[in-house]
């Protein structure tokens, strides 16, 4: 039986359960499709670079196996019927999401192709364990972690599920290159982008596993020392499977902290199936009137607040699309409890730059340290300085990305005062932190 796969948040071919069933049923049809539906951020200079280099090394990938990628551009739902029809495919494989977007683009896509005498199967794929299927005893959603990873380590996952070994390829559609899909960006993306795609991905986390899994638990803080994995935005737009990179490390020496981290995924995830309003609204309300502040907010964004570790956080993710995960948390407290601006906003500006910035993680990351969140604590906050004298002691974080302070020895980085501030050309203090 002929079968269309749509590829979305699994560019993959290693692990794809809905690869493997296209594939294992019949001739298929590998789509992707640029939709036009998708907001300002998804069309980011710094994501469509990466997103297209995925495409890319998928349709290498596809090839290698038989078949090819298909590119359509427009509406997400007529691209795919449009598609399954002109190859008489009478099921359509796509992974599952958790998304606003996601959920209903997926509902359209059954509603329309009810009307084809068509069916869609949703597949899991873009999480280790899928929402819902770890629950408290009441219902609902797991609102504290501790609990919800207790249980998470206890469910039996998925099987990994084998590539396949041949793709039959369809017939009576015309082929369209990435390059000639993809819609125009406007700006250049970060210099300093991670190359997208499963290979870059792969061979990045086995350099990583080699050299800094062992040691993960004790260095993950280290911002100087980016001994991180830096898979996120592999495991973002699923160029990696989050199944099968913690199925093969959870065993291995200092596999255990490292997939705690791909459970944090896991759990936001299920907290935005239950509470999709999340993604915008606070999950636990309390009442903040957040201030309304362009000079605060644009020192923030372009990082010349005056606190060195804030400015490398902010400048990393200018240069880089990334950021390290100890800086995401000691500039989004910066934002939200020193300069009490809304989290909203900067889980925008982290949208519009960072390449793994999907809504499930990104919002209620945000949410956490804004102390409106699942798990959170409202009087939680990083004190710049501190951070950094603990993060970053040698301050050559805050040098590799705050050039104005690169003569500054060691830990005196940190702390600059107000003459040297002027003879470096670095701005003083957008505010008082102590205040």
């Amino acid at each position: 039986m002929t079968s269309v796969v749509v590829f979305t948040r699994d560019l993959r071919v290693r692990d794809n359960p809905a690869l493997a069933a296209a594939a294992a049923s019949g001739p298929v049809l590998p789509l992707f499709v640029f939709d036009d539906a998708l907001g300002a951020p998804a069309r980011s200079p710094n994501r469509q670079a990466f997103l297209r280099a995925s495409l890319d090394d998928l349709d290498r990938s596809l090839r290698k196996l038989g078949g090819a990628l298909v590119c359509r551009r427009g509406s997400f739902v007529d691209e795919v019927i449009r598609s399954a029809l002109a190859v008489g495919a009478g099921t359509i494989h796509v992974a599952d999401d958790v998304t606003t977007f996601a959920s209903r683009r997926l509902a359209a896509l059954e509603r329309a192709a009810v009307g084809v005498r068509a069916r869609v199967v949703r597949h899991p794929g873009v999480t280790v364990v899928a929402p819902g299927a770890v629950m408290p005893g009441g219902g609902g959603e797991f609102k504290v972690f501790t609990p919800y990873f207790r249980r998470w380590s206890e469910t039996s996952w998925r099987p990994v599920v084998a590539m396949p070994t041949q793709i039959i390829e369809t017939e009576g559609v015309a082929g369209a290159t990435v390059a000639e899909m993809a819609p125009t960006v406007v700006g250049m993306p970060a210099g300093g982008l991670a190359p997208g795609g499963e290979t870059a991905g792969l061979a990045r986390l086995k350099a990583w596993v080699a050299d800094h899994l062992h040691e993960y638990e004790v260095r993950h803080d280290d911002l100087a020392g980016a001994a991180t994995s830096q898979i996120s935005p592999y495991l973002h737009f699923g160029c990696l499977s989050p199944l099968e990179v913690a199925t093969r490390l959870r065993d291995r020496a200092g596999g255990g902290p490292f997939v705690r981290q791909l459970c944090w995924r896991d759990f936001y995830h299920q907290v935005l199936a239950r509470r999709p309003d999340a993604s915008r609204a606070d999950y636990r309300p309390r009442g903040d009137r957040w201030l309304d502040d362009d000079d605060a907010m644009a020192a923030w964004t372009q990082g010349r607040t005056g606190y060195p570790v804030v400015d490398a956080g902010m400048r990393q993710l200018l240069t880089e699309g990334f950021m390290h995960n100890r800086a995401r948390m000691v500039v989004a407290s910066f934002l939200t409890k020193d300069l009490y601006l809304d989290w909203r906003a900067g889980a925008a500006h982290f949208m519009d730059h960072l390449v793994d910035a999907d809504v499930a993680n990104n919002q209620l990351n945000w949410q956490w340290t804004a102390g409106t969140g699942s798990d959170t604590n409202p009087h939680r906050i990083f004190n710049p300085t501190l951070q950094g004298h603990r993060f970053d002691a040698a301050g050559d974080y805050v040098r590799r990305y705050v050039p104005e302070l690169h003569s500054l020895p060691g830990k005196t980085v940190h702390e600059p005062d107000a003459a040297t501030r002027l003879a470096c050309g670095y701005p003083a203090p957008f505010v008082d932190h102590h205040e």
